[in-house]
């Protein structure tokens, strides 16, 4: 057997523990965990080896390791776990600190996962949608119809705010996942198994079949303990999606009018909003936040209730979902408030709103939206090398 130098790093334990695996230290190696696992390959197993790796402080071993990423935690080793070493909360610490280890600027990652810097966070998009308005000449309780993109936040400045948060973001994604996929290339070796190292086609091939097991949820439906997840995580995830298509289809309603006078046809009300609740873009927005808050509502639901099994989530998980929660009840609110005319609580609600929506989107690659894109590159490294389930 070769040499091997093994690096302990105390700071890292301590690290893990702060971050939510303050159980690591009871794992005594039985390997339950892994036998119990319905996601982990055949071929060594996780999370075992990881449980390991993190009670010595083995960082280089786990910040860049993919089956911190193919583990989908779904709290199985956890549950059945017999010292109560909660393996599944263990992993999600040390996913979180791996985003903070790609993140790019790296402060930030250690920013959002801190609950002492949550005021600051909030006061960034607080400070520049209240300096818009005061830019903009406008009142921060316009006097009587409520049109929150006319006599509140004009959509020019909302499209160069939101503009930039997602350039930043995008940034961010990029720069953190291109220096993942950098160090699994170099330090993971690749399957042994003579099947799994087949071609299984071209990079792009991959990266397609990864997106769509990602957009289904297949992996989750292996889960035992925590099985509602899939559906659960579905509702959230379509219901973001259709928000986004709602977005992108009320900005071809504005622009489309504006610029290319693109007259309202039939039940198509191009030109600005309030549209009227009949319109598609209308109902397949209300649809989507209905979808998105009965998902956001369940996934609390659930944890609650796995609580004592799975545990109930660290700091990071629930800023993640207080964040969506804001969002989706804040927009609902909007646009009830608005239909009633109750013109004081409105545009605070609106405001609040706006600042949720930033805060989510210029955060994304430091927060646990960041899963997406971790998560979906350790599964594209994982086909790439034959390192998925037999």
């Amino acid at each position: 057997m070769a040499e091997q130098i093994i690096k302990p790093d105390v700071n890292f334990i301590n690290d893990i523990i702060a971050a939510g695996g303050e159980s690591v230290k009871k794992c005594f190696q039985c390997a339950t965990c892994s036998v119990v696992c319905n996601v982990t390959p055949e071929d060594n197993p996780f999370p075992r080896k990881e449980m390991l790796a993190a009670q010595w402080g083995l960082k280089d071993r786990l910040i860049s390791n993919p089956d911190v990423w193919l583990c989908h935690q779904c709290s199985d080793c956890t549950a059945y776990c017999p010292r109560g070493a909660k393996p599944g909360e263990v992993l999600g610490a040390v996913r979180k600190l791996s985003i903070e280890h790609y993140a790019t600027p790296s402060f930030l990652g250690k920013a959002v996962a801190s609950p002492k810097a949550l005021i600051g966070l909030i006061l960034v998009p607080v400070i520049i949608f209240i300096a818009a308005i005061m830019v903009q000449g406008n009142s921060f309780f316009p006097e009587g119809e409520i049109v929150y993109a006319e006599k509140f936040m004009k959509v020019p400045y909302i499209d160069v705010i939101f503009s930039a948060a997602a350039i930043f973001a995008l940034f961010g994604f990029f720069m953190g996942v291109t220096k993942y996929w950098k160090d699994l290339t170099k330090n993971i070796e690749k399957s042994s198994n003579p099947w799994q190292k087949k071609v299984k086609g071209p990079m792009i091939a991959m990266i397609l079949e990864t997106v769509f097991e990602f957009m289904t949820h297949k992996r989750f439906d292996k889960c035992d303990v925590t099985n509602d997840r899939s559906k659960t995580h579905l509702f959230v995830f379509f219901g973001f999606v259709g928000l986004a298509i709602t977005t992108t289809w009320a900005i071809a309603y504005l622009y489309g009018h504006e610029f290319f006078h693109i007259q309202k046809t039939f039940w198509l009300n191009f030109g600005e909003s309030p549209y009227p609740l009949y319109d598609p873009m209308k109902i397949l927005g209300n649809f989507s936040a209905v979808l998105l808050l009965a998902g956001i509502l369940q996934v609390i639901t659930n944890r609650r209730k796995n609580a004592e099994k799975a545990g109930s989530g660290s700091y990071y998980d629930w800023l993640f979902i207080s964040v969506i929660t804001s969002i989706v009840v804040t927009g609902i609110l909007s646009e009830v408030l608005r239909l009633a005319h109750v013109r004081m609580v409105a545009y605070p609600v609106y405001f609040i709103h706006l600042v949720s929506v930033f805060f989510l989107f210029a955060y994304a690659p430091y927060s646990k939206m960041a899963h997406m894109a971790y998560r979906t590159t350790a599964l594209v490294f994982a086909k790439y090398t034959g390192r998925e389930v037999k």
